[in-house]
Formats: structure tokens, sequence, C-alpha cells
């Protein structure tokens, strides 16, 4: 048995009172799917810079992975750091978005991005609020900045994540992403390991692949003899 310091520390960190020893379990199991199954991204190479890492995550918001791997070349190629960046006019970074179709979306905010560090000399800030509060910079790019930068774990929490963990753990959650506390928090304590980077991947990668909003592939799912989404809705079938 564990120290009552032991017991207050865990309470602590998990209030909700979660499975650690599930959490675990699933950890090793979807890294272990991850080895075999990985989807490759530029973005993701050993040796991307933090401009690569940071813009590849501005261009990933509410944007399939796979129209960004295709256009992601190009606009490394115009644009390949914080000053090229910051030297483009906001007309030229809207025409370049406008290849995958986020020029309404995001033009003006990556134009005001590109203003703010170049302000900034390309040094980007050490302090998570400070990100939040930059340009293009909300919830899920500040969680991306302090997995990717500052390598401190922390989910990349998006529907994708939320709709694997929604159904795997029966965590129902709220519109939005922002001011789901139950999200937020299992999505902390399943991305808390010396792996986290590559558990968020995996985690990204398996709702890509076979935890689908339509159409999941419930039969080839490693979690489905536990998924409660799986033996409410498929299991019985």
């Amino acid at each position: 048995m564990g120290s009552l310091n032991d017991f207050l520390v865990r309470e602590q960190t998990n209030p909700m009172g979660y499975d650690l020893e599930y959490i675990a379990l699933f950890q090793s199991k979807i890294l272990e799917w991850f080895q075999e199954n990985r989807r490759d991204f530029p973005w993701r190479r050993v040796d991307a810079s933090n401009y690569e890492l940071i813009i590849s995550e501005v261009l990933l918001q509410r944007t399939k992975a796979e129209y960004v791997a295709n256009f992601y070349p190009t606009f490394m190629a115009k644009y390949p750091d914080w000053e090229t960046l910051g030297a483009a006019t906001e007309a030229s970074l809207i025409a370049i978005l406008s290849a995958i179709g986020l020029q309404n979306q995001k033009g003006k905010q990556l134009y005001a991005l590109a203003q703010e560090m170049k302000e900034r000399k390309g040094i980007l800030p050490t302090e998570k609020n400070v990100v939040m509060e930059m340009p293009l910079m909300g919830m899920y790019t500040a969680n991306a900045f302090e997995l990717l930068i500052l390598k401190t774990p922390s989910p990349l929490l998006d529907v994708n994540m939320s709709r694997l963990l929604g159904r795997i753990f029966d965590k129902r959650g709220k519109v939005s992403l922002r001011h789901d506390r139950v999200l937020q928090e299992l999505s902390g304590l399943v991305v808390d390991h010396d792996r986290s980077k590559e558990i968020n991947w995996a985690i990204l990668d398996y709702a890509a692949l076979i935890c689908k909003a339509h159409k999941p592939k419930c039969h080839d799912c490693i979690f489905r003899e536990d998924c409660i989404y799986f033996l409410r809705e498929i299991g019985e079938m």
C-alpha cells in the first residue's frame, strides 16, 4: 500500500477517479499500434524546426492532415522561417492558403501572427498563457506549443481525440472543448507519459484510421473488448 501522501497526490491529479491502471494499458496498447501503423508527415521529422512545428499545428486546426501534407511543401518552400513569413503581405498569404480553402478562415490571422513574430524577432514566448493570446493560438495550438516546443506532456485535444476518448472511456464532451473539464482532465491523464508526443500522434492516427466519426472500424479496433461505444452500439448487433 502507498503512503497517505501518495494517496493525496493521486486524488489531486485524478479527482474524477479514472481507472489509472486501464489508462496505463491504453497507453501501452496504442503505442504498440502506433509503432506499426503511424502516418508519416513532414512535420513529424525529428529535425523539424520550432517554426515548422508551430505552422503545421496552425494549418492543422479543423483541417485534415492529408490536405495539409499535400500543401505543406509548397508553403514551406515559399515561407521557410519566421523572417520570410514576416515579410509576406496579407494578400500573398491569403492567396497561398486558398489552395486548401483556408484563405477566409486563416489568411488575416496568419498575417497577424507573422507580424507579431516579426516584432518578437522570431522568438516564441516561453509561457503558455502568453502564447494563447497570440493570433491563431487558441487552446489547441497552445497545448501543441507546450508539448512540442516546451517538451511538456499536453494533450492535442481536438474533435478527433475527443471522439476516441469519449467512446472508449464513455465520457461525453461538451460542444466547446475549451470548457470541457472532463475531457481536458481525461486527455491530460492519457498523455501524461514520457512518450507524450507519440501518444498524442497515436491517438490522432487511430481516430483517423480506425475510430472514425462515420463508419468506425470497430471490428478492427484493439480496444473493442473494453470500449463502451462498441459494447453499447455494435457488440449487440
